[in-house]
């Protein structure tokens, strides 16, 4: 072939500056991109080979090597892919945008499957040009009459293209590094950056420094292999010691053999695994091999609590491993990894179009060659496709979560507490998962016992169903029709600790309550009210249950107006509301009640609010003081309400209530305890 100069044939004016500068976001992607492609024309040789169109050897193993050289700002990455003819040169790099993929398939289409054909050769080549101020191409193709092609480009738009002197066939690319980019060359960035984008690409990929000191190794000899360069024979002679035999004679003995051993050079490694897990099929996995599948992609040396194995070929192809990691932090301190990949080619992480935002919560790795990206292989193109792809990762976890419910409530019940807040976002985030899981979320009660929703209610349901069979057909036919349905209400605690003494309460009259202690409870129980309609959420605090009360209780509209104006007084609160009730436990003898929905109001604020600075006061839930009259020192303020240390005792009753409903604020706490000390100084006298 004769030398040519000529100009890169663009299809869109200005495309090629656009292509050095702004194609990636992220510039160190030049190695996935030339890696990819190099995997490209190794899969389309062996296609080839398959069809009959060319005969591979029997040998024959695809590989990838990359030579970085610091010295010399160089980078070579090689193939053994099919290589270029000077007309293919001139046809996929000379006219950028034209896609080498996208014509092999069209010419082949009847005869090769070409899920496995992920490249876009031409515009992935050029992403060199981000880090380099100059790109030589030496290839050689694999038909017979093919000569070797040599082309360089300074990162203009111009090239040379000439005779070649590549001797096997398949492609070198060349990259001098800009002086912006040497990072790239230094052989422990290589690795970096080519863990990151290539650990499970299809075939081999070594990575070595330029005029590096040869390492060597030892094998045995029934190890070698026809590549090793075997370096020297080394021999350990055999052992012999003196020993005693049974005859009490004294013989030398033989204890270790003569061995011989190869001196060889190092044998390269590859640098990824060219079989990851999520390609197998579950059966085929072992949980060390799960776990230590994530040890090593995550490196997270907590093991996983347990796992999800995608494997679908139809109506798409998708394939990938999703684990559930302890996540029973604060909510907003959770972040997970789903690592996406095509064709084993990384792409990016947590990609939201693909991976609902809840289940980025998680770590795993999806792999789908169907995705459709776009040219530069790092964003998805806007396609209905890809919301179905969505929705069933969605199902399978549902499924998964929803089996091991049914199957090994157990297990379920053992790993509740870490996976609570992941289901709860994304019973909020998702309303077709959520309508999945409504009756396979738990919620453990105060008797350290696991219930889900129906078999919370069920006690309530049968109760119900027991009176009303009690009733006739003509009774519930007009209470039908008279009655509205009413919702039944289902009791909470957020603090197992501060809220002890409601809990006793709850316990002695044999009633339950759950326990609902993470700050995403509050905006997930109003979704439930929301989309149920036959229950109610209250906290355990928020009223002072009929059940509680004395049931020789009399009518305390006396007393109650009598304390509310003794404790407005001693507190300088005239707005306060107060009401006396008889409670069956008389140690008890002054409790907070907060609304429901301004307490849950409070909540939501708090935590929309956090880092800003917001007045939380205008939030404050309505308080109610309940005194015990059945308790002996209510019973003495209200016959010694005019009594020098009433008002100070006033103080205690109310300060002992906010306490076992939430933690007094630092002046209020001094205060408390000054008070306290006064009272059993009094006690002293």
């Amino acid at each position: 072939m004769s030398s040519k100069h000529g100009n890169l044939s663009i299809n869109s004016d200005n495309l090629f500056p656009i292509i050095k500068k702004w194609l990636y976001s992220d510039h160190d992607i030049f190695y996935r991109e030339l890696v990819s492609n190099g995997c490209d024309a190794i899969t389309k040789l062996k296609k080839l080979d398959i069809m009959g169109e060319y005969s591979l050897p029997a040998d024959f193993i695809g590989k990838i090597n990359i030579e970085v050289d610091p010295e010399a700002k160089t980078i070579k990455i090689s193939d053994n892919g099919l290589g270029m003819t000077a007309d293919e040169v001139e046809e996929y790099i000379n006219q950028i945008a034209f896609s080498g993929a996208t014509d092999f398939i069209e010419k082949y289409k009847d005869k090769a499957n070409d899920d496995q054909i992920i490249g876009h050769f031409g515009l992935g080549f050029y992403s060199a040009f981000m880090v380099s101020d100059k790109v030589h191409i030496d290839t050689l193709s694999y038909k017979s009459d093919a000569s070797p092609v040599h082309w360089e480009c300074d990162g203009g738009t111009e090239f040379d293209m000439s005779d070649g002197i590549k001797e096997t066939v398949g492609t070198t690319i060349t990259l001098f590094l800009n002086e912006d980019s040497l990072e790239f060359a230094n052989e422990y960035r290589a690795r970096e950056v080519l863990t990151k984008y290539c650990s499970f690409m299809p075939y081999d990929i070594f990575l070595k420094k330029a005029n590096e000191e040869e390492q060597y190794e030892e094998i045995d000899p029934a190890d070698k292999l026809d590549t090793d360069k075997v370096i020297e024979t080394i021999v350990e002679e055999a052992k012999t010691e003196e020993k005693e035999n049974e005859n009490g004679e004294k013989e030398i003995v033989e204890v270790s053999p003569r061995k011989e051993k190869l001196k060889i050079v190092k044998r390269p490694v590859p640098l990824n695994d060219k079989n990851p897990l999520w390609a197998k099929t579950p059966s085929e996995c072992t949980d060390d091999e799960y776990k230590a599948f994530y040890r090593k992609v995550f490196l997270d040396y907590k093991e996983p609590l347990f796992w999800i194995h995608l494997n679908m070929d139809y109506p798409f192809n998708l394939k990938g491993i999703l684990y559930f990691p302890k996540i029973n932090t604060e909510y907003d301190s959770i972040e997970g990894t789903i690592k996406l990949y095509n064709n084993q080619v990384f792409i990016a992480d947590n990609i939201k179009e693909v991976i609902p935002e809840f289940l980025m919560l998680l770590k795993g790795v999806i792999d789908c060659p169907d995705l459709p990206l776009n040219v530069s292989r790092s964003a998805l193109q806007n396609d209905g496709f890809v919301t179905k792809i969505s929705d069933y990762i969605t199902k399978k976890v549902a499924d998964k979560l929803i089996g091991m419910c049914k199957t090994d409530k157990e297990s379920y019940e053992k790993y509740w507490d870490d996976i609570s807040p992941f289901i709860k976002f994304g019973c909020l985030k998702d309303e077709k998962f959520c309508d999945k899981m409504n009756d396979f979320i738990l919620f453990k009660d105060i008797n350290d016992k696991y219930l889900t929703l129906p078999e919370l209610l069920k006690p309530v349901e049968e109760e119900k169903a027991d009176s009303s069979e009690a009733d006739t057909k003509e009774n519930e036919s007009t209470e039908s029709e008279d009655k509205e349905e009413t919702r039944e209400t289902v009791y909470y605690v957020t603090d197992v600790n501060q809220q002890g003494q409601y809990i006793r309460m709850f316990k002695d009259q044999g009633m339950n309550a759950v326990i609902l202690n993470h700050n995403i409870d509050t905006s997930f129980i109003t979704q439930l009210e929301r989309r149920n309609n036959k229950y109610k959420f209250m906290r355990i605090d928020s009223d002072i249950n009929d059940t509680q009360k004395d049931d020789t209780s009399e009518d305390f509209a006396e007393a109650t107006t009598t304390l509310t104006d003794v404790f407005r007084k001693a507190l300088g609160n005239d707005k306060l509301s107060v009401q006396v009730v008889g409670l069956k436990d008389e140690n008890i003898s002054s409790m907070i009640t907060l609304s429901e929905e301004g307490r849950r109001m409070q909540d939501m604020m708090k935590m929309y609010s956090m880092g800003q600075d917001m007045d939380m006061s205008m939030f404050a839930a309505e308080q109610t003081l309940s005194l015990n009259a059945n308790n002996t020192l209510v019973k003495y303020i209200l016959e010694n309400k005019d009594s020098e240390n009433i008002p100070m005792f006033c103080e205690q009753l109310y300060d002992l209530a906010l306490i076992a409903n939430q933690p007094l604020g630092t002046e209020a706490m001094t205060k408390f305890i000054e008070r306290s000390n006064k009272i059993m100084l009094l006690l002293a006298k």
